[in-house]
């Protein structure tokens, strides 16, 4: 009997629109500290790599006061924490999808560079989480994306086959993870990213997941 159908997904800007909660801890660190705000339009260029990162990218000089990096961070995810499902909603067509797909027993897990007790909080709190076996962050291994260990544990531990999985992102992380482990990549366009489609390497586009049935159709 073939082995049924593993799906990982990435969270920011995959499975849901974390763009306002992310920009609004963002901005309050920035004005706490005294640097420049950004326009919630800036997300794609800012996200994606972590919550220093983020920030890092807005500096004009780059902060290299460790003590103040340390401060800026855990501002941030306590901020973050607090308001993480404020403005967060799901891409359209991605609830409706993952109800299709729990029925007919298809595999599911996330794989984020985001936090794991953050990324399992948020999907509880927009009740999302009970569709996947297992939500892996940043923090749940020793290695994260784009290291294919990431996607190769998960799919493990829920018991699915690594020949028989695709993984579905927004940005080049996902899909060098996914070509790690040497499996599809599905991306999901306009996402957290600085990169144009045309410079991610892809098996398949999406704009979201209505109708996304039919594009997995031919992995199942």
């Amino acid at each position: 009997m073939t082995q049924k159908l593993t799906i990982l997904f990435d969270l920011d800007g995959t499975l849901v629109d974390t763009a306002p909660d992310l920009m609004g801890a963002h901005n309050h660190v920035m004005k706490k500290f005294g640097f420049h705000q950004k326009n919630l339009v800036d997300i794609k260029h800012l996200a994606g790599r972590g919550a220093w990162i983020m920030m890092q990218k807005s500096f004009k000089e780059e902060v290299t006061d460790e003590k103040i990096k340390k401060k800026m961070i855990k501002e941030f995810i306590d901020h973050y924490a607090k308001n993480i499902n404020k403005g967060s909603r799901p891409i359209a067509g991605v609830v409706d999808f993952l109800k299709l797909a729990q029925s007919k027993k298809i595999l599911m897990g996330v794989c984020t560079n985001k936090h794991e007790n953050l990324a399992v909080d948020l999907l509880k709190k927009i009740n999302l989480a009970e569709y996947f076996q297992y939500i892996a962050g940043c923090d749940t291994f020793d290695f994260n994306k784009p290291d294919p260990r990431h996607l190769t544990n998960v799919v493990e531990i829920i018991g699915g086959d690594i020949n028989n999985t695709i993984m579905v992102g927004d940005s080049e992380v996902d899909s060098q993870a996914a070509d790690n482990a040497k499996v599809p990549f599905i991306l999901v366009e306009n996402g957290y990213t600085e990169k144009k489609k045309e410079q991610i390497p892809h098996d398949i586009s999406v704009k979201n997941f209505i109708n996304f049935e039919k594009i997995i159709e031919k992995y199942s």
